[in-house]
């Protein structure tokens, strides 16, 4: 596969190891050019993984690069919200284009594209799966150099549609210190590599609390077990996010491009070294 691959096979000619495995990968919108495009995925809801999308997402495009946020999360999307965007989507010469935050980060999600946010999705899944697959191939994303895909909890039909139909560069597990987290980190870790999907990293959520009194740490959940977990499965790269109401208020707020802290810049330098 040579560097400037844009993952649809049925454009190219050539002949490579990733032409089997690539063949039921959704086209990329022809005025689009996303160079590595990266899921964030957990096992259970509630674990913070939009908060991750969303924070992750703000490091990368701190450091220059361009950047998208892809919401698959249809029955339940967020990303709108964590970052203040209340216009909707609009459309174009060449068709639908995505919001854009307050730093240039590009979004696309169901709620951009209702009259109102609290509408439900009422859909099943096939539809739900379907729409994911056209937020990839009928959004005008233009230049992109990481798109991160906030993906629903589980491993039903729109992780597999994911994993199935967008070319993934990797995946980053989002979890929290509780004793179910070795079970829950394997179901997404071992569904990975089903698909042949590397994992870049584990990221903890809720790991512990700094008292802003006295600097001490307290381990809130308990004990972590990441690191045990992290080495069963052989990944290298570990972060932890503490327990900090600032990062609830940024969300709620839709100011989480003004968090500041280094929690996530080793996860973001794995995901600068795809």
């Amino acid at each position: 596969m040579s560097e400037s691959c844009t993952h649809n096979c049925e454009t190219c000619g050539e002949s490579c190891s990733e032409r089997t495995a690539s063949s039921i990968i959704a086209p990329m919108n022809e005025h689009s050019s996303i160079k590595k495009v990266i899921a964030v995925v957990s096992g259970k809801g509630g674990v913070g993984k939009s908060l991750v999308t969303a924070a992750l997402s703000t490091v990368m495009r701190r450091r220059g690069s361009t950047v998208a946020v892809l919401d698959a999360d249809i029955t339940g999307p967020s990303m709108p919200r964590v970052f203040g965007l209340r216009e909707k989507a609009v459309t174009g010469e060449l068709g639908i284009l995505p919001s854009m935050t307050e730093s240039g980060i590009e979004v696309m999600s169901v709620n951009l594209l209702l009259d109102d946010e609290s509408t439900p999705v009422v859909w099943r899944g096939p539809v739900i799966a379907g729409a994911v697959k056209q937020f990839w191939s009928d959004i005008v994303w233009g230049d992109v150099d990481y798109m991160f895909v906030d993906m629903p909890p589980g491993t039903g039909d729109v992780p597999l549609t994911v994993f199935q139909s967008l070319p993934l560069d990797g995946i980053i597990v989002v979890t929290s210190p509780q004793e179910l987290v070795g079970v829950i980190v394997g179901k997404a870790v071992n569904m990975a590599e089903m698909m042949n999907i590397p994992v870049i990293g584990i990221v903890e959520n809720m790991s512990y609390f700094e008292c802003p009194d006295c600097g001490k740490i307290h381990k809130i959940f308990g004990e972590s077990g990441v690191e045990a977990t992290a080495e069963k499965f052989g990944i290298g790269n570990v972060a932890r996010l503490p327990i900090d109401p600032r990062f609830a208020s940024m969300c709620d707020t839709g100011r989480i491009e003004h968090f500041s802290g280094p929690w996530l810049d080793g996860m973001a330098d794995a995901v600068a070294a795809l």
